[in-house]
């Protein structure tokens, strides 16, 4: 063997060796990926590896009321102001202008956006019989293609005039998707089809009240069908690179292909109990798809409540609100297909309704529900992402503002928010509640590694808790202090934590990978767990403890607190197996002591009389769980017993606990039992031989019954029919067959100290 091997082996031996001890000192990992909130972010966004990196602001926008519900929103255009200055000419946005489809009363509102303030104004454009407006399209020309549910009907309006209605025999119009000769697709629900639009001819084609028509009406108002799915719903549409389009669709949430002229479709993945809820293409001649499994009825987003009367007053009206909407039980996942390959599900995220997907600076973009989530992917990195979120449960759909800023609706409550990746003065996240297991002190929180970032640019403050609300018995936040590269502050004690980390918004390009919290349990006490005195007169001899292990398994190396034998139990069982010999004068104590913070315990055992005060300490100090001595020098009697333990090192000597547990009495018993009677006699075929004694001390056990012809009997009931006495009656009956050429019988009287007289009887 190498003189390395050596080495390493020698290393493994003692790393073995040393298992039993786990450290007081517990440490807490802190996966920001995980432990942090999307709502709880701001200028910073968290990866699934546990990092944090730059991330976008979310900012929840004040402004007027648009809507119940918000379904979708389109961008307009902007107003721009040319500004002259010695460098030249430039100019800058002073306004953007987008259109959202609401319901429940089938409205399309302007918005416009001033981005310097942060401020919006709505106005109403579009107002249709139909509920609910999910699909719009804003034309060159200036005129709005819009799509209503749940009758589907197809609105051309300008000016908040109805240039065009066109009913079609669906009940949803879902998507728009405009095409290179100027024609529109339409996504249809229930049933699922993909129609083309002739916007010229429908211009011409008025409005039409009523139903739908026939297919040949529709197509000389310019609606011809493109194509059409078994599944119920068309829900998105897209067209790729090579002029493809592709269609997602709902309940099954299959992936559909179709040509550029239409026709048959191709199915490109099958998918059950699912919705595709967007469809993004990519420049090579790929896209993704976002798909929402949606398992029996779950339902994504809320419907107004209609308006009762309230039945404990007279003709009060209940005013509309939105259900209470159940835990969403689905899950999502983001699909990528390549132009040429076979589908690839790139992240997934259990119990998130996803809503959109969109692209910045490589990244995809993703809104979602059901607690105003907003995630992204790194296609690089092959890594999800968590950005700032909102407070509202649904970001429905977002619009690129081109700047880095994205405007999005929001629903519970509706209304408008931003998310700009432009740089933050101040970027912030605060962590969800972590538990430490138990109330602890806090140590040190030490970043495994800055890049791009140094230490000293942090802020990190820390609040505790010995409940578990999220709102009540906080402590007021503590700033923890940087000191040998780890940041930690006196005093901070409780069950929970939160963090709050602060840096500097001049930091661009930064990774701070996971954080460890260190901290210290409480101490909690030894207790007894079980106290056996056991019978007199017996000798221990203990087993030899094995030496360790010259191996370890993984399970240690990985998981040192929580090894897979428990030192205490090893060598609780070693001393089970010891050997117990007769040993006249001698006594065995033996007990059980858990600590549940796993100290090294060392044990004291003492006496003392019952009628004295001073006590002897039979063992001092002892790792043993059990403690061996003689009663010959001890005087006969009662004696009282305690068992104080009391924790070691490598407990520091001030944190160390020491508890004496009043245990079970002791009696020193060497005095025989006294014989009071004895008889023999024979009556119905059986020899009867009987004694009855007292002992001063202890209760009687029993009697053994000896013939001179080798007959045996042990007798340990008693005449009375209880043994609980120190005063007995113990009879044999012994059948003349075994009893036959006897003539004398010895009597053992015996007591439960070991103690025992004597006296022998003829036999007549």
């Amino acid at each position: 063997m190498s003189l390395r091997s050596s080495f390493l082996l020698a290393l493994l031996v003692l790393f073995a060796a040393n298992l039993p001890a786990d450290p007081l000192t517990k440490s807490l990992e802190i996966d920001f990926g995980r432990d942090v909130a999307s709502r709880n972010l701001k200028g910073l966004a968290t990866r699934s590896d546990g990092r944090v990196l730059p991330g976008p602001v979310f900012t929840d926008l004040a402004g007027p009321k648009l809507g119940d519900i918000l379904w979708t929103i389109k961008a307009t255009g902007a107003e721009r102001l040319m500004l002259k200055s010695a460098q030249g000419v430039s100019d800058r946005v002073v306004s953007y202008h987008f259109l959202v489809g609401t319901g429940p009363e089938g409205k399309v509102q302007e918005v416009t956006f001033k981005p310097d303030d942060n401020l919006y104004t709505v106005r109403e454009v579009a107002d249709v019989a139909e509920t609910n407006v999910l699909s719009l399209l804003p034309l060159p020309n200036g005129n709005l293609l819009l799509g209503t549910s749940p009758t589907g009907v197809i609105y051309l309006v300008n000016g908040g005039k109805n240039l065009a209605r066109i009913p079609l025999p669906v009940d949803s119009i879902f998507d728009f998707l405009p095409l290179p000769d100027g024609s529109v697709l339409a996504a249809t629900g229930n049933p699922g089809k993909i129609y083309r639009l002739d916007l010229a001819k429908l211009a011409k084609a008025g409005v039409i009240e009523g139903k739908a028509g026939d297919e040949k009406l529709l197509a000389d108002r310019g609606v011809t069908v493109f194509g059409e799915i078994r599944d119920r719903n068309v829900r998105r549409l897209a067209r790729l690179a090579d002029g493809r389009v592709v269609a997602g669709s709902s309940p099954k949430g299959n992936i559909y292909s179709l040509a550029a002229t239409g026709g048959a479709p191709l199915i490109l993945q099958e998918n059950h109990d699912a919705e595709v809820v967007d469809l993004l293409p990519l420049e090579d001649g790929g896209f993704y798809a976002a798909i929402v499994n949606t398992p029996g009825d779950a339902i994504r987003i809320g419907k107004p409540i209609e308006p009762k009367p309230d039945p404990s007053k007279d003709k009060e009206i209940v005013m509309p609100k939105l259900d209470e909407k159940p835990a969403f039980t689905g899950r999502s996942s983001v699909v990528r297909f390549p132009a040429d390959g076979f589908p690839e599900s790139v992240t997934g995220k259990p119990g998130i309704a996803l809503y959109r997907l969109a692209r910045h600076n490589g990244w995809l973009l993703l809104t979602a529900g059901e607690m105003g989530d907003a995630f992204g992917y790194d296609p690089v990195a092959r890594r999800s992402l968590t950005f700032a979120g909102s407070s509202s449960a649904q970001l429905n759909d977002l619009a690129p503002l081109g700047d880095g800023r994205f405007l999005l609706i929001r629903n519970n409550a509706p209304g408008l928010a931003l998310l700009s990746f432009a740089p933050a003065p101040v970027r912030e996240l605060e962590t969800k509640r972590l538990d430490l297991g138990q109330p602890a002190e806090l140590g040190a929180v030490r970043f495994a590694r800055l890049r791009g970032v140094e230490a000293k640019a942090l802020k990190l403050e820390a609040r505790t808790n010995f409940g578990s609300d999220e709102l009540e018995g906080w402590t007021p936040w503590t700033e923890l202090k940087l000191n040998d590269g780890a940041f930690a502050a006196d005093g901070l004690r409780g069950r929970y934590v939160k963090l709050r980390l602060t840096m500097p918004g001049n930091a661009a390009d930064f990774q701070i990978d996971k954080a460890t919290l260190y901290s210290l349990p409480q101490n909690r006490r030894p207790s007894l767990v079980d106290f056996r005195i056991l019978s007199p007169s017996m000798g221990l001899i203990p087993a030899a403890e094995q030496p360790p292990s010259s191996t370890a398994s993984l399970n240690q190396v990985l998981f040192p607190g929580s090894r897979e034998n428990d030192p205490a139990a090893e060598k609780r069982k070693i001393l089970l197996n010891s050997q117990v010999v007769p040993a006249p004068g001698t006594q065995i104590v033996f007990w059980t002591v858990n600590d549940l913070d796993g100290d090294t315990l060392a044990y004291t055992f003492s006496i003392r009389p019952e009628n004295s005060d001073t006590w002897t300490d039979l063992a001092v100090n002892t790792p043993d769980s059990y403690a061996q001595f003689e009663t010959g020098g001890l005087p006969e009697g009662l004696y009282l017993t305690r068992l104080t333990a009391s924790e070691q090192g490598p407990r520091p000597a001030k944190q160390r606990l020491s508890y004496t547990f009043e245990t079970d009495a002791l009696l020193v018993d060497r005095t025989p039992p006294a014989i009071t009677a004895t008889a023999v006699a024979r009556a119905d075929g059986k020899l009867v031989v009987s004694i009855e004694g007292t002992d001063a001390l202890s209760l009687l056990e029993g009697a053994e019954f000896v013939l001179n012809n080798g007959t045996h009997e042990t007798v340990t009931h008693p005449a009375d029919g209880i043994l609980d006495g120190k005063q007995e009656k113990f009879t044999a009956e012994i059948p003349e067959a075994k009893a036959a050429g006897a003539t004398s019988v010895e009597i053992l009287l015996y007591d439960q100290a070991g103690n025992s007289a004597t006296v022998r009887l003829p036999v007549k």
